[in-house]
């Protein structure tokens, strides 16, 4: 990124990122060694990145928050009893950011969805959450591959 757009991203995720709510997120670890919290920024910088190189035209401050808040579940997946964690979290997450942060519907509906293909009707419909989508798969490979 520019020097433009790396400002222009940080005020974009600042508040948010900083909120102790959403900090709560670096006491879980999501993929290999790389926090829930480190997880959700890295998605969030790809989704940025993706959006202003591909001229998508996305909502940036829908994208972010959306990107940022994508797996704000607040649980260790790893621990017994989460066996259907990867259809069940996205929506988990939906709420808990609706709760936390008064999302609209259509933000949970971007949040809800970015796990697709799983569960398969829960399709993206929208600019944001296909690039959350698509964020979201190359973050998870790369952390769950290298970031051990």
């Amino acid at each position: 990124m520019t020097q433009l757009e790396e400002m222009k991203f940080h005020r974009l995720m600042d508040r948010l990122a900083s909120d102790p709510r959403c900090l709560r997120m670096k006491r879980y670890i999501q993929h290999g060694s790389v926090t829930t919290y480190e997880h959700a920024m890295r998605v969030s910088r790809m989704a940025y990145v993706v959006n202003l190189r591909m001229h998508a035209h996305a909502d940036e401050t829908k994208l972010l928050r959306c990107a940022f808040l994508h797996d704000y579940f607040l649980y260790d997946w790893h621990e017994k009893g989460h066996d259907d964690h990867a259809l069940y979290h996205p929506v988990k997450a939906a709420e808990n950011a609706r709760r936390d942060f008064g999302i609209s519907e259509q933000e949970m509906s971007i949040i809800a969805s970015h796990m697709w293909p799983l569960p398969p009707l829960r399709i993206p419909m929208c600019r944001e959450a296909w690039i959350l989508t698509a964020a979201d798969k190359v973050c998870s490979l790369e952390e769950t591959l290298f970031r051990r």
